[in-house]
């Protein structure tokens, strides 16, 4: 929040006129979503802003009539119904009308719980109806903290997987389904005699399992990898969530740099990382999602992403927007991603904003560790539709100097495997099939193509909601089905 009427959110500046202009048409819907959200209620320093905050919520009780408009969706509603209680818990006195406009806020919520969505939507929506039980008392507000409890017990076991990983494989709605776990152990603390202490020991068993997962699949720089709908600067950092963990009681060991190789494979989820004192390399061998919730899926299967001496090297090419258009659909493309695109198609029929056709399944998946290299290899068959149903298989082989990647597609068509380089990367050629990158001042690290013929082509990358940069992409075409491209540190 700007000023008393201006806001930024997804990297976007807008203006509340005097009156209205919370579903004004030509503000995109998700930015009008973060407007009813009420987030900057409980920024790290809201304080200084509470003048600004007793008007707007005033403002949009008066504005936004019961079950009218983007504000009394059942996602804003559910994620303003924990903020406004938050802000009350804080020592901020919520205006009358305010009280009155929640308390309807969350008997319209229970009566429309998002079960069509499911996922993190429908949990969003439980843990609100919570916050909101605990927050009023009477008998209809004990039957909105018994349902979300409810939902809360079944879908807890089903979108957190056995290895601690988000069911949607997407790094940032782990982060914000972990932020969701956390404010419910903090609610069951603030009120223990109106929550179970099973319930709540099973929420900081589950957290505690999510924290572990996400900073196994961060970067060295504390940022989330790119897989699927991702962004950063949307979810907490994987840091503040770990310091929002330790303030519970919630606590893990420090994750500590290897002083040799490592792998690390969450065998639920679908993820690898590999690591040695100097790179990380974070790597996609999971289903695209649930067969049942594709929809923040993208065409990435066997794609991967590397940081060199701490800095992003190889990556996706992120998210910068939702809602349905051709920047949309190039997003979710395979092109967009550091993976290998078979005759000008997706390894999984991404369309329609959110949806999916038929999608890749990875397949015959083997790891190996020994003293001197790690080595992970798999395969996927998102293009057997094609004609002579070609697989793709791509092997990584990490020693302490060097990653290898080998890809190989079976059949006759033609296929080029992108290694999208992050926009901090200076790249010059070095010989025939031999390329520099320099990360701004950083050690030199080379790409070789030992089988293939290289190039460099423009490409995008979205780390942020709003924000794409231009940058850079090594596009090494097969030769006779087979890649084989060298990255070199020292």
């Amino acid at each position: 929040m700007l000023s008393a009427d201006r806001f930024r959110f997804l990297n976007q500046e807008h203006s509340l006129p005097a009156t209205g202009g919370w579903n004004d048409p030509a503000l995109k819907k998700l930015w009008l979503y973060n407007l009813h959200y009420f987030d900057d209620l409980n920024a790290a320093d809201a304080a200084s802003r509470a003048p600004w905050h007793m008007t707007l919520l005033q403002r949009w009780v008066a504005e936004n009539k019961p079950a009218d408009g983007n504000g009394w969706e059942p996602y804003p509603t559910s994620l303003r119904i924990v903020n406004w209680v938050k802000w009350s818990l804080a020592g901020n006195a919520l205006p009358p009308d305010c009280v009155h406009s929640l308390a309807l806020q969350a008997r319209w919520l229970a009566a429309r719980m998002e079960w069509h969505l499911l996922g993190n939507h429908l949990f969003s929506n439980a843990k609100a109806l919570v916050f909101a039980g605990l927050f009023f008392e009477g008998d209809e507000t004990e039957r909105w903290l018994a349902k979300g409890l409810r939902v809360i017990a079944r879908q807890l076991p089903e979108q957190v997987l056995a290895d601690g990983g988000h069911f949607e494989r997407s790094p940032m709605y782990h982060a914000l389904f972990l932020e969701d776990l956390l404010d419910l152990a903090n609610a069951a603390a603030a009120w223990p005699r109106q929550i179970d202490q099973a319930d709540s020991d099973c929420w900081r068993k589950a957290a505690g399992d999510m924290l572990a997962w996400l900073e196994g699949m961060a970067h060295p720089d504390g940022q989330i990898a790119l897989f699927n709908d991702a962004a950063m600067a949307i979810a907490p950092a994987p840091a503040a969530l770990g310091d929002y963990a330790t303030r519970l009681g919630i606590g893990l060991p420090q994750r500590t740099a290897p002083q040799g190789l490592a792998l690390e494979h969450w065998t639920d989820s679908g993820y690898i990382r590999m690591a040695s004192p100097k790179a990380v390399a974070l790597l996609d061998v999971a289903p695209v999602g649930p067969d049942y919730l594709p929809g923040h899926a993208h065409a990435d299967t066997l794609s991967f992403e590397l940081s060199v001496a701490g800095r992003r090297l190889v990556v996706n090419g992120g998210t910068s927007r939702y809602g349905v258009g051709p920047e949309r659909t190039r997003e979710r493309s395979t092109s967009a991603h550091s993976t290998v695109q078979v005759a000008g198609q997706d390894s999984s029929e991404v369309w329609g904003g959110f949806r999916v056709a038929r999608r890749a399944r990875p397949f015959d998946l083997q790891t190996a560790q020994a003293a001197d290299h790690v080595r992970v290899d798999c395969a996927h068959d998102g293009y057997c539709r094609l004609a002579g149903r070609p697989v793709h298989r791509r092997t990584w082989s990490m020693d302490a100097h060097c990653l290898t990647i080998t890809d190989t597609v079976t059949g006759d068509h033609p296929a080029v495997a992108r290694f999208i380089l992050h926009p901090d990367a200076r790249v010059e050629r070095a010989g025939d099939a031999e390329w520099t990158a320099t990360l701004l001042g950083g050690p030199a690290i080379g790409f070789k193509i030992e089988f293939g013929s290289g190039r460099l082509e423009p490409a995008c990358y979205a780390p942020e909601f709003g924000k794409v940069l231009a940058t850079k992409c090594l596009a090494v075409d097969l030769a006779g089905g087979r890649g084989v491209t060298h990255i070199t540190w020292n």
